[in-house]
């Protein structure tokens, strides 16, 4: 008992003679800052970018490039805001938002399934995999010809164009993320006996789903790129036919106009599919730079 209070007297003066140093002096605990914020990491995006404009803009003023073949970005803005004015600018951004949209779902959803069936089942894989992965192999522009001849020009054939591109993202990502599964996962489920459907529901998605996400995202991009060439191969309504338009009557500015269009529109796409994975997989501890 005495070696115990001789002890807790040291420990005791020592706590006392801390609380008695000024608390400035103290290393007083601070909770780690993120080094930047949402809003500076935006910023920091836009450095470049506006760099750019801005010497691009200077350059065009000086006629130091041709106003013909490299409209300056004031130009650019003038034939942006006419063409909303007119409403031409919404009426075809809808009708290829429309199709990317349905050449999207039907194809990344064919995808999806196809790439959940031959991951679960090996059958399925052996019969199903080696065809898919040689149409995989084909170029967009090769099969495009042979589209036109089956379907003509009209939306059937730019919309199976567009699932074609969608397909083997989604199902090749959906595919390796349920083979890269944890055996050891299974081997629970078996001793908890789990059903099939638990399995699928409780280990396989929540396993498989970054993959899954990371084709998602490729998988809009590809289908956002099959848009373009579906549109330019042969369109009157859409960003791709404005863009053919101007071209014909050399309005250079019209033509960035589209190229824009089409690129911001992707990226939307794309961070919405990132702030879903920041949702969706806040479980896990990824490096970030």
């Amino acid at each position: 008992m005495n070696t115990t209070k001789t002890i807790a007297r040291p420990i005791a003066a020592q706590e006392e003679a801390q609380a008695a140093i000024p608390a400035a002096r103290q290393p007083a605990y601070k909770p780690r800052k993120k080094t930047q914020s949402k809003w500076s990491n935006w910023l920091i995006g836009l450095i470049l970018p506006v760099v750019v404009l801005i010497g691009w803009q200077v350059a065009g003023n000086m006629d130091l490039i041709s106003k013909n073949l490299l409209p300056t970005p004031y130009a650019i803005g003038s034939s942006f805001v006419d063409l909303a004015k007119s409403g031409d600018l919404f009426k075809h951004l809808k009708i290829s938002v429309q199709r990317a949209a349905i050449g999207f779902l039907l194809g990344g959803g064919l995808g999806l399934l196809f790439g959940m069936a031959s991951g679960l089942l090996r059958r399925v894989e052996q019969t199903v995999d080696p065809s898919i992965q040689m149409l995989r192999m084909i170029p967009h522009l090769a099969i495009t010809p042979l589209f036109i001849l089956w379907f003509g020009f009209g939306e059937l054939s730019k919309i199976l164009l567009i699932a074609k591109g969608a397909f083997f993202p989604l199902y090749v990502n959906t595919f390796l993320g349920i083979r890269n599964s944890d055996a050891k996962l299974f081997d629970v489920a078996r001793v908890l006996e789990f059903s099939r459907w638990k399995q699928i529901t409780r280990l396989v998605i929540p396993s498989a789903l970054p993959n899954v996400l990371l084709g998602l995202r490729l998988s809009l991009g590809v289908a956002w790129l099959g848009l373009v060439v579906a549109e330019l191969m042969g369109s009157s309504e859409g960003v791709g036919y404005l863009i053919m338009d101007a071209r014909q009557f050399n309005q250079t500015s019209v033509v960035f106009v589209g190229i824009i269009i089409f690129a911001a529109v992707g990226t939307a796409t794309d961070s919405l599919v990132k702030f879903l994975e920041k949702k969706l997989l806040r479980w896990r501890d990824s490096y970030k730079g």
